[in-house]
């Protein structure tokens, strides 16, 4: 079935523009049969991710063995990983396969070292007020390593956080089935970013290990990474207990195109997101019906060249299409509703529209700043806002990995003039004794 094209556009907001809470997303049966012959009961994902994390809590690394053997056909061996392993990996990795993930870390590295947020103190005659920016002491990552092991997403968390000055970061990543290890590349671009642990541990287990602490892995401070549902339903459970840098869901590219746009490229990028899952979001919005109906066609015949046609194909059936709109206006007001992950502007001035757009994780400005090396090599995060976040919420960046403890040194000066408001704030609330803390500072009875 070619990507749909739709003209009505509400019925494109009750379809593929709508968006849909975590919790009321459609389950396919396969997963629920699944989760059914493992647990021996129908739970939903939520329930089997907490059974996990409860079972991790009681019987820490046992558990760990137990559900790693069960679900992803661990070894048997240690946990970690040894660096030892990481450099092996590298350096039986191809030559130019090596040298592009080392360009990938120069060019993310030098993006980050930019995002620059400093500690400061101001000094006067009432005292001092101020603030430290300190990075977190333990961060762990998720790296996925299922059916697309994903080295780039690793350097995309972990050189972010190293700039920040993390002190220690470990990184969970799932062995593959196939050799009940960890994928070499994912092992090489941890020894890239200069990581300080790696451990086989996948899913919901690795989540609620880094979460809670076992016996062989350190509980951290926060936990960044993509991941699948069970990843990101482990993350939502213990965020509290840990801090976590968002709830990256499927992925999602929106593109807004004029008629000026190549629609063999646009083919290209829509088709580029639609492999990623088949619960991925690859939409277009366009003024121009040509363009609508070239791009449906360029995106059937190269379709047929792809490895993952059949992921792309359920994709683009199932969450996919190209909006025809009225005009470039009607066009990035359905953006910013909609809030993309990656908003690509395939427009003849590209520049022109930045102003236009308030909800996007990332923005991709022409044809040859597209959204595919913004994934590998750009140099921002590639770890961006999914299902609407990005409303509200950035694509992972330095200031996940650090925190801010204010600091206020006032002196007598100050006590005086703010003093007596102190009180009169507490009274108002009830709370006597922060009131009474203030006068006897002041000297009032």
């Amino acid at each position: 079935m070619p990507i749909p094209i739709i003209d009505d556009i509400t019925a494109a907001q009750a379809g593929i523009l709508r968006r849909m809470p975590l919790d009321e997303m459609t389950v396919p049966p396969a997963l629920l049969d699944g989760i059914e012959r493992i647990f021996g009961a129908r739970l939903s994902p939520a329930e089997a991710v907490d059974r996990i994390i409860r079972d991790v809590r009681a019987r820490g690394d046992t558990a760990l063995f137990d559900w790693s053997t069960q679900l992803d056909n661990a070894s048997g061996g240690p946990l970690e990983v040894p660096r030892a392993h990481w450099e092996q990996a590298a350096e039986a990795l191809d030559p130019a396969l090596l040298a592009s993930l080392r360009l990938a870390a120069e060019q993310i590295e030098r993006f980050h070292r930019r995002q620059a947020r400093n500690s400061w103190v101001d000094f006067s005659v009432e005292g001092a007020l101020g603030q430290l920016v300190v990075p977190l002491q333990r961060v762990g990552l998720y790296a996925p390593g299922g059916s697309a092991p994903l080295p780039s997403s690793l350097l995309m968390a972990a050189i972010p956080a190293r700039v920040a000055g993390v002190e220690e970061l470990i990184v969970c990543s799932p062995p593959q089935r196939a050799t009940g290890e960890v994928h070499e590349i994912v092992l090489a671009a941890a020894y890239v970013a200069g990581v300080d642990r790696v451990f086989a541990l996948g899913g919901a287990q690795a989540i609620a290990a880094m979460a809670y602490g076992t016996a062989s892995v350190p509980q951290v401070d926060k936990i960044a990474g993509p991941g699948n549902l069970f990843v990101v339903l482990a993350k939502r459970a213990v965020y509290g207990v840990v801090g976590i840098e968002s709830l990256p869901g499927p992925t999602e590219t929106m593109v807004i195109a004029d008629a000026s746009a190549d629609p063999r490229l646009a083919a290209a990028d829509l088709l580029a997101q639609a492999e990623h899952d088949v619960v991925a979001s690859a939409i277009m919005l366009t003024p121009s019906r040509a363009l609508a109906e070239a791009t449906q066609a360029e995106v059937a015949r190269q379709l047929e060249a792809l490895e993952r046609a059949d992921v792309a194909a359920q994709s683009i059936e199932q969450r996919g299409g190209i909006v025809v709109v009225p005009d470039l206006e009607a066009a990035f007001a359905l953006a910013n509703a909609y809030a993309p992950e990656h908003l690509c502007l395939l427009l003849a001035e590209p520049w022109q529209y930045v102003g236009k757009v308030r909800n996007a994780g990332g923005i991709f400005l022409g044809e040859r700043s597209f959204e595919v090396l913004g994934d590998y090599v750009a140099g921002p995060s590639h770890i961006m806002p999914t299902g609407g976040t990005a409303r509200f919420t950035s694509p992972v960046n330095v200031d996940d990995f650090r925190k801010v403890i204010s600091l206020v040194g006032l002196n007598e000066a100050a006590l005086q003039r703010i003093g007596p408001a102190a009180a009169r704030l507490a009274d108002a609330e009830g709370l006597t004794a922060h009131a009474a803390a203030v006068r006897a500072r002041l000297g009032d009875p």
